[in-house]
């Protein structure tokens, strides 16, 4: 010890001198540690290039310039690694330890910064020295005083620091020892020590030190304070367990008058009555569990209780006996169903499945009674063709309970799936309150309007159905309200839709599409005198004594009076009629009873009153839609095309005009996208072969030709009046008339060739209603016409066409001129 004082004497002498120390020395690199000047520290060394280079300075002058490494993690630093500026310090003592490992004692001189490095199987480096010069003055006593107040400060509030360090601290005189004191004794990062050797003033390095200490004592406020809370916190938490395992106490004592709480008793038996699955009954006797220890004005009891009421509410494992009798499902769907014949076919055939499947099994559930049963069906079909109502006549049919859940509109997850129950107010989706809503397991659930859903922020309902409608996922439906599985395996579920592109892809997938196309003309007849005409005498308490509908009275109502594809407006129509008619009998009755040639006498029978073609316009008003009759009269520029709309078939009076002008093609009528391309491929075909249609190669030089389809108000589109365009120009152009008799239909192609449509039906019965002998539809329809009624196409002969060469020759009388 007392060798070491020599040295540390002989080494201020040569502070102080400014003289006698060497300008190049070895650099040894420091990991997590500053040394500063005046500071005796013991370094371990085990890397070979520091132990060469602690041996080279103990063969000359003991000096090693000590640098911190910038990444402690790089075993072997490079200069770039190294910070430039250090402390040039003196070996005292040397001690080889075990594994090649040496401890060096080390005395801190003064500072340095590096020059230049040079690699001599050790790092060795040129050094400039930097002596902060010590210069009384008031500014330097005030920092030295204030970095001794906030110094005492910290080692006050910081416990790794040991309380020594003030007494040690306060036995330092001179002001650069007392600032390289406190450099090494406070406990802060590499960074902000380092800079402090960066300085080459000692006014800089008290400033630096200020701000340092300043700021881990402001650190220190704000954890004395976290910790104040903290331990105010768990004062308050300990005080609350205590009140709680009180409480405990209390309800363990009287846990026997909660047995008898008679809303308890009923709850518990009702969770224990139910037939739920093992691991559903285990939760809801928890949640149960937990009720009891809830004081009952608490929210969260109500909570806790709304979910119980839900639990039991919803069936489990309860069925209702199919009706699998065939027969009856077809008298059932026959009576409350007139035409529809592919749907209802459809249908019987997946009841007849279920019979099969129920015999073979005889009750018991496989994996295949169960896939049959999961069958998704997707009803189809513009409005009022009576989708929901054989939604109702299939459940009727199974003898099943019937649910009807309305997914217009519906823009929420949440609302299929349900809320969690951390949200006020939550409760389950629309699928378990349709399962609680039917009271079975094994319900007809119809999702009806599928095709409109939205999505917005709050997710994608559509996306939410995936689940619910796929027969291998179903079996496990989790609701997030209830958070369990439930089994809707044994569910039919039916949905219905107005268009089926609106159906995203994904569910289309799980779902087997039953188009239910609009009605004809002579099935709504039949329709409103089976169905409509019954159900509104009994309505407005007529009997088919009092009125009477012939079949030509129906007609002009559905032809004039309505324009669509289902029969809803038919039927407001009709009780419109009724309502007039009973207004009528009633007065009649009246007048009848007050006047004195007739009172008293004996009551006549009353003539039933028979509804004309006039009384329907006295009653229902001038015909809101006119019927549309072919021309009789065959012209230029003209032709008749068939079209298909959400109401049935119509007729399209197709005309075109040749002007002069500039070569342009002008399509008007509101016509869509498709229907304008169909035009130009006419257009372009009638180009390219113009000479066979009696037309110059120039014939569209200096001329415009213009196209219009009336009811410019109406949106039209589609490829299949391509065929009718291309005739009505070739009329135009050629002045050639066409056939006012004849009807087509068809897609056109640049060659001409005539490709298949559809909607034949509809078609074919408004040529029939508008008085056409001949229509041309394409060659490839002709496979259609064997499922077509013989009534849609009595008095029509129907022609098919492959090209446009084809339809030529059936629609001009006169040849064209060569």
């Amino acid at each position: 010890m007392t060798e070491i004082l020599e040295n540390t004497k002989k080494t201020e002498e040569k502070i102080h001198e400014k003289a006698g120390l060497p300008v190049n020395m070895p650099v040894v690199p420091l990991r997590d540690i500053v040394i500063f000047p005046y500071m005796m520290y013991p370094i371990l060394a085990g890397r070979e290039s520091t132990i060469s280079a602690i041996n080279f300075a103990l063969e000359k002058e003991k000096y090693i310039m000590l640098v911190t490494q910038k990444d402690s993690r790089i075993e072997d630093p490079s200069p770039e690694n190294l910070y430039r500026y250090g402390t040039v310090a003196k070996i005292l003592q040397v001690i080889k330890l075990p594994n090649n490992l040496i401890k060096v004692l080390v005395d801190g001189i003064t500072q340095a910064r590096i020059i230049d490095f040079k690699q001599n199987g050790f790092l060795e480096a040129d050094i400039e020295y930097i002596f902060p010069k010590i210069v009384e003055s008031t500014e330097l006593n005030a920092l030295i005083r204030q970095a001794t107040k906030l110094f005492t400060d910290y080692v006050t509030n910081n416990r790794g620091v040991a309380q020594e360090s003030l007494m040690a601290y306060e036995n330092i005189k001179e002001p650069d020892r007392k600032l390289y004191y406190i450099a090494s004794t406070i406990l802060v990062s590499i960074q902000r020590k380092q800079k402090l050797l960066e300085y080459s003033t000692l006014l800089e390095q008290y400033y630096e030190m200020i701000d340092i200490l300043g700021s881990e004592i402001e650190i220190f406020k704000v954890e004395k304070d976290i910790e104040t809370k903290i331990n105010q916190s768990m004062q308050k938490n300990q005080r609350r367990f205590i009140v709680q395992e009180q409480i405990r106490i209390l309800q363990d004592e009287l846990n026997d008058e909660d047995e008898t709480d008679p809303d308890f008793v009923k709850l518990k038996d009702a969770i224990r009555k139910s037939k739920m699955p093992k691991d559903v009954k285990d939760k809801a006797m928890e949640e149960f569990q937990k009720l009891k220890k809830i004081p009952p004005m608490s929210p969260e009891a109500t909570v806790s209780r709304n979910f119980l009421d839900w639990m039991v509410g919803v069936p489990w494992n309860i069925f209702t006996k199919d009706n699998l009798d065939i027969i009856h499902a077809k008298e059932i769907l026959d009576t409350d169903h007139f035409g529809l014949e592919k749907p209802k076919e459809r249908i019987l055939e997946h009841i007849a499945i279920l019979n099969n499947i129920e015999s073979k099994n005889k009750g018991k559930k496989s994996k295949e009674d169960l896939r049959a049963r999961a069958q998704i069906l997707c009803l189809v079909g513009p409005p009022g063709v009576g989708k929901t109502s054989l939604g109702k006549s299939i459940a009727r049919a199974l003898s099943r309970k019937f649910v009807r859940i309305s997914l217009g509109g519906v823009r929420d997850e949440a609302e299929i799936r349900g809320h969690r129950r951390t949200y006020i107010g939550s409760m389950p989706g629309k699928i378990i309150q349709s399962m609680r809503k039917a009271g079975s397991s094994n319900p007809v659930i119809l999702m009806d309007e599928i095709d409109k859903m939205g999505m917005d922020f709050r997710g994608d309902p559509a996306s939410a159905l995936l689940e619910a409608l796929d027969p291998e996922q179903n079996n496990t439906f989790n609701d997030h309200y209830l958070d369990v599985d439930y089994d809707l395996s044994k569910v039919l579920f039916i949905t219905t839709a107005n268009v089926q592109y609106q159906i995203p892809l994904p569910l289309q997938d799980r779902m087997e599409i039953i188009q239910m196309p609009g009605y004809l003309e002579h099935e709504k007849t039949e329709i409103a005198a089976q169905h409509i005409i019954p159900k509104l005498l009994r309505e407005h308490g007529l009997t088919n004594d009092e009125v009477g509908i012939p079949e030509t009275a129906l007609r002009k109502i559905i032809n004039e009076y309505t324009r669509e594809a289902g029969v809803r407006n038919l039927e407001r129509e009709i009780a419109s009629l009724m309502r007039k008619i009973t207004k009528e009998l009633v007065l009649s009755k009246i007048k009848t009873a007050g006047d004195p040639k007739t009172n008293g006498a004996r009551k006549k029978k009353t003539e039933a009153m028979r509804i004309t073609p006039v009384l329907i316009e006295k009653y229902l008003g001038v015909p809101k839609f006119k019927e549309k009759r072919a021309d009789k009269e065959d012209k230029i520029g003209s032709a008749v095309g068939l079209a298909w709309t959400s109401m049935g078939g119509d007729i399209l009076d197709i005309e075109v005009s040749v002007m002069p002008g500039k070569e342009k093609l002008t399509l008007t009528g509101q016509l869509g996208d498709v229907m304008k391309e169909s035009a130009l491929a006419g257009f372009s075909f009638i180009r390219s072969n113009a000479k066979k249609f009696g037309l110059a190669n120039n014939f569209f030089n200096n001329k415009e030709i213009h196209i219009h389809i009336p009811e410019g108000g109406i949106p039209k589109d589609g490829p299949s009046a391509g065929i009718t365009m291309a005739i009505a120009m070739i009329s135009a152009l050629s002045g050639n008339p066409t056939r006012s008799d004849v009807a087509m239909t068809g897609e056109i192609t640049l060659r001409g060739e005539v490709l298949p449509i559809g909607g034949l039906n509809e078609k074919l019965l408004a040529a029939q209603r508008s008085g056409i002998k001949k229509v041309l539809i394409p060659k490839e329809n002709e496979k259609d016409l064997k499922e077509i009624p013989d009534k849609i196409k009595k008095g029509l002969e129907l022609v098919t066409v492959e090209t446009l060469d084809d339809a030529v020759k059936h629609i001009f009388k006169k040849k064209f001129r060569k």
